[in-house]
């Protein structure tokens, strides 16, 4: 049985939310605050030969234009996913090269946003141009294995899985692709920097205050302490914003260069093309199982789009193989070089991908042996991790299913394709699939103060994407110290404060909330130690009044399981510090199960989505409000990323064409009806002493095959590419 639900805590920043109170990275000023823009190439590889920028320095109230010819002493700050601190290892503006479409060539400040805006425009650059190779199939992309290139592993082996394929009675071999997509978050990327006696300050809407905070530091050459980095709210993320981008050292320079405060918002149309994005990416998958409908062999072969600077690790297999107890299975997974920008994580990365292209696969093998597809997921169940041999620290998957079934009536379901008609006539099509993702966890410093006038102060390390991070610490300090949640005050963001780990939604409240809770329980033990005694159920203040204390503060010390206390070092460079899935006796995954019915025109073949039901087993539901609206928006991203997402690439001269929210198509509020949602709710105790694992990126895993599985019950056709377009229905 699940435990009770804890009590449904409002946000506690939703008020000042919807008074427009809360200031993102580009709503910050500064009286004399001056404005940059940039000015990109329009090749897509090559080098300036020369950079005309007469006319833009003519422009009345320019104040500074950088190029690579006077930028000064600056480095790259590293590729965040080889032990740097940036989205990417290049640096624009260091050299002539141009890697890609896009790239900045030059900054302009000027007194006014227009200004700087109209003299970027002026600024004139010839080119050599080069071959530029910018799709996966494009003479001159380069294919390299993983392991080959990297010292990531391109591998993942259980068993032997090419022989148990061969000898399979029943075999599917199917081939995807999933076109490249770009996070948009309504929140631009944005950097304020100002200078004041050597010492560096930076407002800027980051998942990752620390990386930006040590990348600064690297590529200008200053120590750390002397940067601080200021991001209480991010506003979105999606993993756009995890490391450090490439408009903040260019700002950091132009505000030292002309001693004043100087604020760059990057406009969506350059962001598309100088930020990470999601990878165009193409799968394999061949399962193969006895006639029963037990899976017995699993090969998942990846090609995964990525720059010609940097390697961005491909994961994909890591979760295909763990979505059901396959003992046979090879993954093997090869970069494809191409001159873009370095992608990046985009919400559930691998995850949603490598679940597509497997769970389309479990449909197909269900239909070909007549099973129902919920029952045929069941009997593959497992409690042990395939890859490991080691236990699951917890697995729901089939309560997730089963419930999701009954609320759904999938009892009522016909099993044949275009079986289910509407009264207008429109097809009707229900379609099932599950998601997994893996349970990271990161090193947290938690510090906790109490205050004889009721304050209560929690500071630690995580950034507000509007997952509700603030909420969950609030409630869950709260109930602790027996106060409400609107008076605890949650510090994170801030590098002043204590070491800000990037965040992402299903690691950030999962390792920052066991530290906050072991935080509370020491201070009540702090308290309880504090003269003069008196009766149970007083409140901190009245403890610390009656002690005669103005405050008190305790500071506790959380790392994942296995890593040696040498983490926190880690930590405090500013580097990647996450352990898991597998950790030293158990591996951990959250779980999601969708059920979604579609209705599909007979004649225009629009699809329509009238109702989804998701059922997901992330452990403790700690905030159930922040909860419910995360897997709500989860299933909306997933709506978009089956239907209607696609970064339209110009194979001639680089770029994506479809630069701005009118033609990069997103689900609005027509294309969303009924989303209902549930939670197993059974706390993962061995994963952590709150028993919390993720949620904000499973919640999307197993959306698009749901869908895709439930157009073909309404159509009968097989649906292999992401997005699912009208013409591929017709």
């Amino acid at each position: 049985m699940s435990e009770a639900p804890l009590p449904d805590v409002p946000r506690v920043d939703a008020h000042d939310k919807v008074r427009g109170a809360i200031l993102f990275g580009a709503d910050h000023r500064r009286p004399d605050m001056l404005h940059a823009a940039l000015a990109v190439a329009t090749i897509p590889k090559g080098r300036i030969t020369s950079l005309d920028t007469r006319a833009a320095g003519a422009v009345p109230g320019v104040r500074l234009i950088l190029t690579h010819e006077n930028l000064g002493q600056v480095k790259s700050a590293g590729f965040v996913m080889a032990g740097g601190h940036a989205f990417q290892s290049l640096q624009p503006m260091l050299s002539p090269a141009i890697a890609y479409r896009g790239q900045p060539i030059a900054v302009v400040v000027a007194d006014r946003l227009e200004t700087a805006i109209e003299a970027a425009e002026l600024i004139r650059a010839t080119y050599a141009l080069e071959p530029a190779s910018v799709t996966l199939d494009a003479p001159g992309a380069e294919t390299v294995d993983q392991s080959d290139a990297s010292s990531i592993r391109s591998e993942i082996i259980a068993g032997n899985a090419d022989n148990a394929f061969e000898e399979a009675p029943v075999k599917i071999d199917a081939r995807f692709t999933s076109a490249p997509q770009h996070h948009n978050p309504i929140e631009l990327l944005a950097t304020l920097a100002e200078w004041k006696d050597a010492q560096l300050t930076v407002h800027e809407s980051t998942q990752n205050a620390d990386g930006v905070r040590h990348g600064l530091a690297a590529a200008l050459g200053l120590t750390p302490d002397r940067v601080e980095v200021i991001s209480p709210f991010v506003g979105g993320g999606f993993g756009q914003k995890y490391a450090m981008q490439m408009q903040t050292v260019l700002t950091a320079v132009a505000a030292r260069r002309l001693g004043r405060a100087i604020k760059l918002v990057v406009p969506r149309a350059q962001i598309f093309h100088d930020s990470s994005f999601r990878p165009a990416i193409r799968h394999r998958v061949r399962l193969g199982a006895d006639r029963s409908g037990h899976m017995v062999a699993a090969i998942h072969e990846v090609d995964a789009q990525t720059s010609r600077h940097d390697l961005f690790p491909a994961h994909y297999a890591a979760v295909s193989s763990r979505l059901y107890g396959i003992k046979n299975f090879r993954g093997r997974e090869r970069f494809v070089r191409t001159d873009v920008q370095t992608p990046g994580y985009m919400r559930a990365p691998f995850e949603h991908a490598a679940c597509f292209a497997l769970e389309c696969c479990v449909d197909e093998l269900a239909y070909h042996l007549g099973r129902d597809p919920v029952a045929l997921r069941l009997a593959n169940d497992t409690a042990i991790d395939p890859i490991t041999r080691l236990p699951l620290s917890s697995r729901h998957v089939a309560e997730c299913l089963r419930r999701g079934a009954e609320r759904f009536g999938w009892s009522k379901r016909t099993m044949v394709p275009q079986s289910m008609r509407a009264h207008d006539g429109s097809y009707i099509g229900w379609g099932v699939a599950i998601g997994t993702y893996p349970c990271l966890i990161i090193p947290a410093i938690a510090r906790l103060e109490v205050t004889v006038d009721g304050g209560v102060f929690v500071v630690i390390g995580g950034h507000e994407m509007g997952q509700g991070i603030r909420t969950a610490l609030a409630g869950a300090v709260g109930r602790k110290l027996g106060v409400p949640a609107a008076n605890v005050v949650a510090v994170i963001g801030d590098t002043r404060a204590a070491p800000q780990h990037m965040t992402a939604a299903s690691w950030g409240t999962a390792s920052a909330l066991p530290a906050a809770i072991e935080a509370a329980d020491a201070m009540l033990k702090a308290l309880a130690a504090l003269p003069p005694g008196g009766p149970p159920g007083r409140t901190p203040a009245q403890i610390l009044k009656a002690a005669g204390r103005a405050s008190l503060e305790v500071e506790v010390r959380k790392k994942g399981p296995g890593q040696e206390d040498a983490i926190y070092g880690q930590l405090a460079a500013g580097q990647l510090s996450f352990a898991g899935p597998v950790y030293p006796d158990f591996v951990t995954f959250s779980y999601s199960a969708h059920f979604v019915e579609v209705r599909v025109e007979p004649t225009t073949r629009r699809v329509r989505i009238p109702r989804v039901v998701s059922v997901a087993d992330c452990g403790r539901v700690m905030s159930p409000r922040t909860a419910a609206s995360q897997v709500r928006s989860g299933v909306v991203w997933g709506i978009g990323a089956a239907l209607r997402e696609a970064s339209e690439v110009d194979p001639r001269y680089g770029g994506f064409l479809n630069a701005d929210l009118a033609e990069y198509l997103v689900p609005v509020n027509a294309d969303i009806d009924s989303i209902e949602v549930e939670f197993i709710d059974k706390p993962d105790l061995k994963f952590n002493s709150a028993g919390v694992k993720g949620l904000g990126e499973v919640c999307m895993v197993g959306v698009a095959p749901a869908i895709s599985n439930a157009v073909y019950h309404a159509t009968g056709r097989r649906q292999r590419n992401l997005p699912i377009r009208i013409e591929q229905l017709l």
